[in-house]
């Protein structure tokens, strides 16, 4: 089993082919999405790929370490990537093919009108496992 990283951005990936964004979105359009994520992880868990999964808020600040007994740093906010990146699903899955026929799915969520968003995702093993490729 090798973990993958499964990355849902708000912004800086390719457009998605329903491109409306969140904030346009119907109360109940918002319910569909969030229970389409929910049921997906859902899945996952029975089948043992699902380790973890969580939605980020827009706001963030960007820190860093100053010096010994000095306090951190922090900056911001500017359009980083706590403006693009819209949550995580970490899976535990035998093949990157797995990897990537789950984040296609995932990919369906129904987003504006109740339609498949097809949204791009980033899928990323993590480091220091190879992953596993069959063909």
């Amino acid at each position: 089993m090798a973990k993958y990283l499964l990355l849902k951005h708000y912004r800086g990936a390719p457009t998605a082919v329903n491109d409306v964004p969140m904030d346009q979105w119907t109360p109940e359009e918002i319910t569909a999405h969030v229970g389409y994520m929910r049921d997906f992880a859902a899945r996952l868990e029975g089948t043992g790929e699902f380790v973890d999964g969580q939605a980020l808020a827009a706001e963030g600040l960007w820190v860093r370490y100053d010096g010994e007994g000095r306090p951190p740093v922090t900056d911001g906010p500017f359009a980083e990537t706590k403006d693009l990146i819209a949550g995580w699903m970490v899976i535990d899955v035998d093949t990157q093919e797995r990897a990537v026929e789950l984040a296609g799915e995932l990919s369906a969520a129904p987003g504006a009108g109740g339609k498949p968003i097809h949204e791009w995702l980033e899928v990323r093993p993590f480091y220091g496992v190879s992953p596993t490729i069959t063909e």
